[in-house]
């Protein structure tokens, strides 16, 4: 009997040695992939600030002081008489141990100036992508349950609205109504955490709630398709003829199954998310990367749009990644169910 359970035991434990190592060799197989196209998009944002038309040193001295002598001593100094591929070999040494260089016109390291401001992007795209999956997931959801019905089609007029409408024009109709209308929340500024979390997320609602419809609407419209194909399966049908009770088929087969997809729009739409902070950044007054960039740009500070921009597409890059990764695992643990 021992024996037995031994050997039972032994034969449990190696499927799961196996999945372990499948999903570690994707894992790595994706480390593999995301350090050529880090590499990659960082020399195309390299060369972007430093093959544009502004003249750094020129630009730091002003209009009196740049003449041609002082001109060429700034650009020593700075590293620009060098070549294009020496300058961003040296930027990007630096940028791995966290040294983005310094500001041309605050001479505040650009690192300091991105760890102050991130952490109000990080607060707004956490809680927008929470709030996606919520509102997308439940809407989507129901109306897969209720296709045909009236929720089903209220869902999808209200999202073929929704996609209409830019993350700004969002925000403004949300301002209106929740802070002009009705006062619940306010129309501007930032709270942090330690400012206590009520506040805190009374100042981020709002915004995030802007960046989050569109990418919902996305997800409740493919998950609604999705979800709608899986259940007429042969699998989804016998489950519910065996007598498994039907939540348990929709939440463990069904939007496992169906929910592949709306997470590729996620991963898709997250890049639009960003793209629509600098905006809703704009309309709520928010000291973000976003403001920081558009600051940069205006003045042409190219170290900061540089930081900026890789600190950015790093984002992108990494949240690609994760949405990959589970994927994966999805996929394969669907195909174990389907079977």
């Amino acid at each position: 009997m021992a024996v037995a359970e031994l050997t039972s035991a032994a034969g449990a434990i190696a499927p799961r040695r196996r999945r372990v190592r499948a999903t570690a060799s994707r894992i790595g197989g994706g480390l593999a992939i995301l350090i050529p196209i880090l590499v990659l998009s960082s020399f195309i944002t390299y060369s972007l600030g430093a093959l544009s038309n502004s003249n750094p040193a020129a630009t730091i001295l002003g209009q009196d002081a740049a003449t041609p002598a002082t001109v060429a001593r700034l650009d020593k100094a700075l590293g620009l008489d060098k070549p294009l591929i020496v300058q961003y070999w040296d930027w990007l040494t630096q940028a791995a141990q966290g040294h983005l260089g310094t500001s041309y016109f605050t001479q505040i390291p650009v690192s300091q100036s991105i760890a102050q401001r991130l952490p109000v992007d990080l607060s707004i795209a956490i809680l927008a992508v929470i709030l996606a999956i919520l509102i997308g997931g439940t809407a989507g959801t129901v109306a897969a349950i209720r296709r045909g019905g009236w929720f089903d089609r209220g869902v999808t007029l209200v999202c073929s609205a929704v996609s209409t409408l830019p993350a700004f024009v969002v925000g403004i109709i949300l301002v209106v109504v929740f802070a002009v209308a009705w006062r619940l929340l306010p129309a501007n500024g930032y709270v942090g955490p330690t400012g206590g979390i009520f506040p805190w997320l009374q100042h981020i609602i709002l915004p995030s709630l802007a960046l989050s419809l569109q990418v919902a609407a996305d997800i409740a419209r493919q998950l609604r398709t999705s979800l709608v194909a899986v259940l007429e399966q042969n699998y989804i049908v016998g489950a519910r003829v065996r007598g498994l009770p039907y939540r348990r088929i929709l939440v463990r087969h069904a939007l496992r199954n169906a929910s592949g997809p709306a997470l590729t729009i996620l991963g898709n739409d997250f890049p639009l998310m960003l793209a629509g902070a600098v905006a809703a950044e704009a309309v709520f007054s928010l000291p973000g990367l976003g403001q920081l960039l558009l600051e940069a740009a205006q003045t042409r500070d190219i170290p900061v749009v540089q930081g900026v921009l890789l600190v950015v597409s790093t984002f992108v890059i990494v949240v690609n990644l994760v949405v990959n990764t589970v994927l994966n695992l999805l996929y394969r643990s669907s195909d174990g169910i389907a079977a």
